[in-house]
């Protein structure tokens, strides 16, 4: 049996309507590839607390989650992750990228541009059809 992993992941826009993308780093499981930011949700942990903390932790940024934007399980070859989007607005700070590669702001018509981590697909083809 696959082991089964909940991931938050923050959908954070901006106010010229540019969204956050992060590279994961080489060095990361599925390294290179585009991601919305965010992790693992600890057992008991409410998802809008578990993203914030995830956004502190990965881009030393305060975010304050709003809603449940998208929500889907994913099965890759060794796990599966049930990855729940979250729409949230940056509060405090600038995002830092720390453990990722790059982080880049981008329009909703160039999200496609980039080479997106499977399990983030259907969160961008939803932002694309707001």
């Amino acid at each position: 049996m696959k082991k089964s992993i909940k991931v938050v992941a923050a959908i954070i826009e901006n106010d010229q309507r540019e969204i956050l993308c992060a590279l994961r780093s080489p060095r990361m499981s599925m390294g290179n590839l585009w991601e919305f930011p965010g992790g693992k949700v600890e057992v008991g942990e409410d998802l809008f607390f578990a993203l914030e903390r995830e956004i502190q932790e990965e881009l030393s940024c305060t975010i304050q989650p709003l809603e449940i934007f998208d929500e889907h399980s994913h099965e890759y070859e060794s796990f599966i992750i049930h990855l729940v989007a979250i729409k949230a607005k940056l509060l405090n700070g600038f995002p830092i990228a720390s453990e990722h590669s790059k982080l880049v702001w981008l329009k909703r018509e160039n999200l496609l541009s980039l080479n997106w981590a499977p399990a983030d697909i259907p969160a961008v083809e939803k932002l694309l059809g707001e």
